[in-house]
């Protein structure tokens, strides 16, 4: 299977919609220049397009092998293809220059990352799961533990994880019950055991650090008395060497529908040494930093599959001859047309294009303002950043990868029989997707958090912030008639979701079914308000640039499509909302 990396569609998201280069003053910027940039996507579309993407099919059919002493053996070529990452220094672009990094934007990083998992979505997972690993060690680990583990994580020698789930409790974790001992040395014993533990084991790095949720004895009950540890596979001697093997194992693999090259492990910990990460019992705030990083990572990971599987069903719709088109023949000299005339056809891959593009800008857009949450000396800017972070975190992971399925599904449509053969490779797009819409929490939870947590949030604040900037979008444009179309759509999409707003701040509180039966249409209405104003944004500058270049006049075409045809959905949404909760909260539970 085929992937292409759209190169020209990031530098224009970084060059002309966020226009990068205005904050070289600030540090992190400094060095991400446009030739720097171009170098980077360049070099790792090649690793990506080169070496991942012909791995992607043999991680599918290999998989994972746990071996009899307990170790994992990753498919053929992960391991080196890791190796060719870290000796180019790919781990190092978006970390820390203290601990061995290159200090650049994770706005930059994002592309990258979405190179990887859309050429391989499994292998990514490794470094990904790192980065995230990472992020919660710098935000809240003390100084040595700094010291002793971020550099070779920075590396790429040794590789991270995540440990929250256990076999009874998932997104409920105040009933977690791995236990932590104190040793009175500042170490603690970690016994218990975590499930769907993604890259728990593998061969591919010198050491695995663990990151894993337990209580300490006498801790509060619930969420209040957990406490996040660093448990590393192989203990760490005083002079940076590894010593012994620390009593974390992999007791299986899960048999899993998708992501098969990746080892999601049931992991047991039998008085494992671990040591503690920020304060005790508050160890959801440092996790929340690692699952915030995260969540964005699953949200590009939902438009990586959608993009891969849209590319590959463009081929083929392009070379499957079957029927004559609707307005007459377009290939009269062969027996039939190729599919891609056909206007349901269309409608598949369109609807694909153009929530790929609008998404990537949406994530691009988003995590820019991650940057500037750091790096800004605005302290208007920090906040508006922070309040965006915190409120379009789950419309990103939500949305995106709930219409990221929905694509993959659609290629493999365009496919017919074939996409249901698996020599074709489009059921695994569709397979691998499908963990998008469920890990680093649920999309209905995601869609719970967003109308329970985030909207009410320092008084609505946010939300907002977020029509503010629109309606201020809309009224500067107010007189440019060849963008009015545009505008349309986005004050229609825009109203939308105030309407909506207002209808929970109404209905939701006397109620709280009723924010709950609303949530996952909120979460969507929400989403393509977000990309209504992104496509709003290119379609302002390709206007500007009509004619120079197509690549231009296919972005208005593709703009054009998603008011059309994706922001009439507003109004469904809209509807669902507003009709509560009484309907699906109607039958008992026998009547099921």
């Amino acid at each position: 299977m085929a992937y292409k990396a759209p190169i020209r569609d990031m530098q224009f998201i970084y060059d002309e919609v966020l226009n990068i280069d205005q904050y070289s003053d600030l540090g992190t910027f400094a060095e991400a220049t446009k030739e720097t940039r171009d170098v980077i996507l360049e070099e790792m579309a090649k690793f990506c397009e080169q070496v991942l993407a012909p791995l992607n099919h043999v991680g599918d059919t290999e998989g994972c092998v746990r071996n009899d002493d307990g170790s994992v053996t990753t498919p053929k070529g992960f391991k080196e293809a890791y190796q060719q990452y870290c000796e180019a220094a790919w781990p190092t672009i978006g970390a820390e220059p203290e601990f061995g990094g290159q200090g650049l934007p994770h706005v930059l990083t994002l592309s990258l990352q979405e190179m990887a998992s859309s050429a391989n979505m499994a292998w990514a997972m490794y470094p990904g799961l790192t980065h995230g690993a990472y992020s919660a060690l710098l935000t809240h680990g003390s100084d040595e533990l700094k010291a002793i583990y971020l550099p070779k994580m920075v590396s790429g020698e040794w590789t991270g994880t995540m440990n929250l789930t256990e076999p009874h409790c998932g997104t409920d974790l105040g009933l977690l019950r791995t236990k932590a001992e104190n040793n009175g040395d500042g170490s603690y014993n970690i016994t218990g055991q975590k499930i769907f533990i993604s890259a728990g084991e593998h061969d591919m790095s010198e050491n695995i650090i663990h990151l894993v949720l337990a209580r300490i004895a006498g801790a509060p009950e619930g969420t209040k008395g957990i406490s996040l540890f660093v448990v590393p596979k192989f203990l760490v001697n005083k002079d940076g060497s590894l010593g012994a093997r620390n009593p974390a194992t992999c007791g299986k693999i899960e048999e899993k529908m998708g992501i098969h090259g990746n080892s999601t492990c049931v992991m047991n910990y039998d008085s494992a040494k671990g040591w503690l990460v920020g304060e005790e019992n508050k160890g959801l705030n440092a996790m929340f930093v690692m699952m915030n990083v995260a969540r964005l990572g699953v949200g590009l990971q939902g438009l990586c599959q959608s993009e891969t599987s849209y590319q590959n069903a463009v081929i083929y719709a392009k070379d499957r001859l079957q029927m004559r088109s609707l307005t007459g023949p377009k290939n009269p000299t062969g027996p039939a047309d190729p599919i891609i005339v056909h206007p349901d056809v269309r409608r598949m891959l369109m609807d694909a294009k153009a929530i790929n593009e609008g998404a990537r800008c949406f994530l691009y857009w988003t995590a820019l303002y991650g940057d500037l949450m750091h790096v800004s000396n605005d302290e208007a800017v920090k906040t508006k950043a922070n309040d965006y972070m915190a409120l379009l975190t789950p419309v990103l992971k939500g949305y995106i990868t709930d219409k990221g399925f929905e694509n993959a599904v659609n290629g493999q449509q365009i496919y017919g029989g074939h996409g249901f053969i698996e020599e074709w490779g489009m059921s695994q797009y569709v397979r691998d997707a499908r963990i998008a819409m469920i890990y680093e929490g649920a999309n209905g939870v995601q869609a719970l958090d967003l109308v329970g947590r985030k909207l009410a949030q320092n008084g609505g604040r946010a939300v907002q912030s977020f029509f503010g900037e629109i309606d201020a979008f809309v009224k500067a444009n107010s007189e440019n008639a060849e963008l009015a179309p545009y505008i349309k759509g986005l004050k229609t999409s825009k109203d939308s979701l105030m309407a909506a707003t207002m209808w929970l701040m109404q209905n939701g509180m006397v109620n709280f079914d009723n924010a709950g039966a609303a949530s996952t249409n909120y979460m969507h209405l929400f989403g393509i308000c977000g990309l209504s104003y992104m496509w709003t944004l290119m379609a302002k500058i390709a206007l500007e640039k009509k004619g120079s270049e197509p690549f231009y006049d296919t972005k208005l075409k593709t703009a054009t499509y998603f008011m059309e045809r994706i922001v009439p959905d507003c109004a469904a949404h809209l509807a669902k909302i507003q009709t509560g909760a009484t309907s699906m909260m109607a039958l008992s539970a026998d009547e099921f």
